[in-house]
């Protein structure tokens, strides 16, 4: 389906529908993500190497699914009827996730309902704001990012909300109840962007893919959901069992790099340097999202075990936090960061001296290992084991610059660089680069994994702090790598504007 290009205010309108669902998803996503591992491990009673991988499997699932999300927006139900079904499949994945029970297949069952309405949601939205400004690759980076910032607005509200909200209706009601309540106030968040949806349909009407445009087929609405009941299935056993996750996200990873290979093979030349320049940023946004991980696993686990939660400045207390809540941080941070970024773009772009999206890469890696490195001189400042608050705020902001950079451009290259007929199939792909690397990072955090027997918080902090050590230098080495591919993806680049 063709989009002409339309007045600023229309789309302005366009965009704000969508990005106010992706708020409203978002906060039922982080919602939960700030407080599942924290529930495997205090409520459930797993280890740390368990929870991590488990959570990092089912965030890999997550990543995943929008491969095949994606082509039934393009090719059987529609862009919009996909985002909204799988909305309405999130809403009842969180629902189950209130529901005060301990049994852990249940658990796994309501997070591959997660999977299936995120796989249906995710890489829909995205390409609805593709469609929105396709045409006006100016607005683009500046459109995503701040996409970007506004879905972390929900992101905000729900992990400052959600741990809050366990912590006063279990100190309030007890039977540790809390938890399922935080889990299910996720759910609501959803209900109220679908109604947003509903009320702003109209500004999205013309937006969309060819099934859109005709009348919805109940068979293949059924054959949709009835594949959605067989994910669901599968995705609980593969969170049951790690070997089988390490398998099969390791098949996708081959199979998702194999068709990508395929379709430059096989696109047209004036599509091929464009293609290629997308799977080499895809690639390296693989190395930031092992980075990314760690925010959900052992910075979440390093905040419960070895940070102060008391905020002080210039000896008068100011707040407390709990250790879900450090998390925000991030979301914070990327609202701060992304009109700054946004209005940057803009200006250099005017001006004809924008940084090429490969640039803006290496930098980021590079403020990701300065935020670890800070992470890492952690035990600088600790008393009895428990480091200062502010070092996460530190911390966060770097790794934060650093992710507006690259994940938040990754959406933007594909965009970009890939031809409209295959948008739909290589948004998904991206998100599979990203779930396997979501996978890879629950592995790299159980090198700091703690012993159930360790609770000193004196012998815990160096555990910590030699991996985030570690992973700063692991950001350096992403960065000398991004800079070496300029060149490359400077020709790249050209070879792609000059066809294109």
């Amino acid at each position: 389906m063709k989009t002409e290009i339309l007045p600023l205010p229309t789309q302005s309108r366009s965009f704000l529908t969508i990005a106010l669902i992706e708020m409203w998803e978002r906060f039922g996503y982080y919602g939960m993500q700030a407080l599942i591992v924290y529930f495997m491990v205090q409520r459930l009673g797993f280890d740390d190497s368990r929870a991590n991988l488990v959570w990092s499997a089912a965030a890999a699932l997550i990543y995943v699914s929008p491969a095949i999300g994606g082509w039934i927006g393009d090719k059987v139900l529609g862009t919009k009827r996909s985002m909204v079904l799988g909305a309405l499949v999130l809403t009842v994945g969180y629902a189950l996730m209130a529901v005060p029970t301990e049994n852990t297949w249940f658990l796994f069952c309501a997070l591959g309902v997660v999977v299936v309405g995120n796989g249906l949601f995710k890489p829909n939205t995205a390409n609805l704001v593709r469609k929105i400004y396709e045409g006006d690759d100016s607005k683009i980076d500046s459109a995503f990012t701040l996409y970007y910032m506004a879905v972390n607005v929900g992101s905000t509200i729900s992990m400052l909300a959600t741990p809050w909200i366990k912590d006063y209706v279990n100190a309030t009601y007890g039977g540790e109840v809390g938890w399922h309540i935080a889990f299910g106030a996720c759910s609501v968040g959803l209900v109220v962007g679908l109604f947003n949806v509903l009320l702003m349909r109209a500004t999205i009407a013309h937006v969309g893919s060819l099934p859109d445009e005709r009348p919805l087929a109940v068979g293949k609405l059924a054959a949709v959901l009835a594949g959605g009941v067989v994910m669901v299935g599968m995705s609980a056993v593969i969170l049951e069992y790690q070997t089988l996750a390490r398998i099969f996200v390791y098949l996708a990873g081959l199979v998702v790099l194999g068709i990508f290979i395929h379709l430059i093979r096989r696109s047209a030349p004036n599509e091929r340097a464009g293609l290629t320049a997308a799977l080499v940023l895809t690639l390296q946004s693989v190395f930031f999202f092992i980075f990314y991980q760690q925010m959900s696993t052992s910075l979440s686990l390093f905040a419960l075990r070895n940070v102060d939660l008391e905020f002080n400045l210039l000896g008068a207390h100011l707040f407390d936090w709990s250790p879900a809540q450090f998390q925000a941080l991030n979301a914070i941070w990327i609202m701060v960061l992304s009109p700054v970024l946004a209005w940057a773009y803009s200006t250099a772009g005017r001006s004809g001296r924008d940084l090429s999206i490969a640039g803006k890469f290496a930098l980021g890696f590079f403020a990701v290992a300065l935020g670890f490195f800070a992470y890492g001189v952690a035990g600088t400042f600790a008393v009895g084991g428990k480091t200062s608050s502010w070092v996460m705020v530190a911390g966060y902001g770097l790794y934060s610059l650093g992710e507006l950079l690259v994940s938040g451009l990754g959406l933007a290259m594909v965009a970009r660089y890939v031809p409209v007929r295959m948008s739909g199939f290589m948004m998904g792909a991206y998100y599979v680069a990203t779930g396997i690397s979501q996978y890879l990072g629950g592995v790299v955090a159980n090198l700091a994994s703690v012993p159930g027997d360790v609770t000193d918080p004196v012998q815990t902090l160096p555990i910590y702090t030699s991996l985030f050590n570690k992973l700063g230098m692991g950001a350096l080495v992403c960065t000398a790598i991004a800079l070496a591919v300029l060149p490359l993806m400077r020709k790249l680049s050209a070879t792609h504007h000059a066809h294109n």
